[in-house]
């Protein structure tokens, strides 16, 4: 069997480049050939003798995402529909590509983001918020096409699987849930060190990761938290910093000494043992992978009922907000954990059991066994065409051999 996997990039520090990343190598572990089509694969998948690349290069001169995006997917279907016969089963991510997939996994949905009552852009205010209303509804529109025309959907979360059913798919079109993976075993056995970070050692010290351009991730919501908080709770930053505006909003708060902004951090495993509790708001979330890692190096969580991962959440390994634009509930959330340190290190231990069952080689056997259906499914379909065609041609032979015969007499 080989699969085609269509996906941006391919390697160990992307969301779903982690995810694809994880799959490649289960199944070039059980003798799966694996085409990559993408922009960027890790060198140590293409060292393997079964990886095959399918490089899809986008000039950085193509003004927006959006673009950008539609050239991807015109390049990458005009690639696999020339070498279709090289591939048994398709594996694409949500609108990629022009080509109808097998299994389609969707690690956003643009329809929920935009429906969602804390969607904060419209096309009256102003340029930037318009390009993102624009971005977001073409994408919808995309994705709809994607999703009916691909044989099974896998959703990250049962958020995203009620999610795509509300899109309006086929009869025929099928959702399965597939929960995103976490490295248990690295982020278990990390040794924090806030030195290395340059954090204080006394404060009760949060963590917040993600995208800082963005006001989906609710960073500031965060801040405002902080507010209502002692003093000696602080909280660290980890994202690409260049371009965000939560510094200087920091600073408008009073707040700036207490939130210690990092940059993007190689070193994940060992800054969520530096810290006490991790907090994540989003306003919309597929499913979070830093949230599983936070997990997973058993730190409590609290996030809010809009984050994808919030079904998966207990009330005895954290705790899940009704609205994440309320910084007094989160206060009071973060309250409750610095209060009481018995509590706080139960809760982390029950979020590190529950993360166990998450492990990525869990979730790439689930998508192995899905391949290995399909492709049993393409083989008897073939197989039964192919039966069909001799019994056909048995019987036109039949016919015209008693149609000479009867000539004949």
């Amino acid at each position: 069997m080989r699969v085609a996997i269509v996906t941006h990039v391919v390697r160990h520090n992307d969301g779903q480049g982690r995810v694809n990343h994880e799959i490649a190598r289960a199944a070039l572990d059980e003798n799966i050939g694996v085409t990559l089509v993408a922009s960027h694969v890790a060198p140590e998948l293409l060292a393997h003798p079964e990886v095959r690349w399918a490089p899809v290069k986008i000039g950085r001169w193509w003004p927006t995402n959006l673009l950008r995006q539609q050239v991807f997917a015109l390049k990458s279907a005009l690639w696999l529909r020339a070498h279709r016969r090289e591939y048994d089963v398709l594996h694409v991510n949500g609108f990629i590509t022009w080509m109808p997939a097998d299994v389609n996994t969707s690690h956003f949905v643009h329809s929920g983001w935009f429906g969602s009552k804390y969607y904060p852009f419209g096309l009256t205010k102003g340029m930037w918020s318009a390009y993102q209303s624009v971005y977001t509804r073409c994408n919808a529109l995309l994705e709809r096409w994607a999703y009916r025309r691909s044989k099974v959907i896998t959703a990250v979360s049962q958020k995203v699987a009620d999610e795509i059913r509300a899109i309006g798919l086929k009869p025929d079109n099928r959702v399965d849930v597939i929960y995103n993976g976490v490295d248990t075993q690295g982020f278990a056995a990390a040794t924090g060190n806030r030195e290395q970070f340059g954090l204080p050692k006394d404060a009760f010290l949060l963590l917040f990761v993600g995208d800082l351009r963005t006001p989906r991730k609710n960073l500031g919501t965060v801040l405002a938290a902080l507010k209502h908080l002692p003093e000696h709770v602080q909280i660290a930053v980890a994202g690409f910093l260049p371009g965000s505006p939560y510094p200087e909003e920091a600073k408008a708060l009073g707040i700036a000494h207490r939130v210690h902004f990092l940059g993007l951090v190689k070193e994940m495993p060992v800054l969520m043992h530096s810290v006490d509790a991790f907090v994540f708001p989003s306003r919309y979330e597929a499913m979070s992978l830093s949230l599983l890692e936070a997990m997973a190096a058993g730190l409590p969580v609290v996030t809010a009922r809009t984050a994808g991962g919030a079904e998966i959440i207990t009330p005895d390994c954290g705790i899940v907000l009704d609205d994440p634009d309320d910084p007094k509930a989160l206060a009071g959330a973060v309250v409750r954990l610095a209060g009481n340190d018995d509590a706080r290190r139960a809760m982390g231990i029950a979020a590190h059991q529950l993360a166990t069952g998450f492990g990525w080689a869990r979730m790439a056997a689930q998508y192995i066994a899905l391949y290995r259906q399909l492709a049993g499914q393409q083989e008897n379909r073939r197989r039964n065409d192919a039966e069909a065609s001799v019994v056909a041609k048995t019987d036109a032979l039949t016919l015209n051999t008693l149609a000479g015969q009867k000539s004949a007499e």
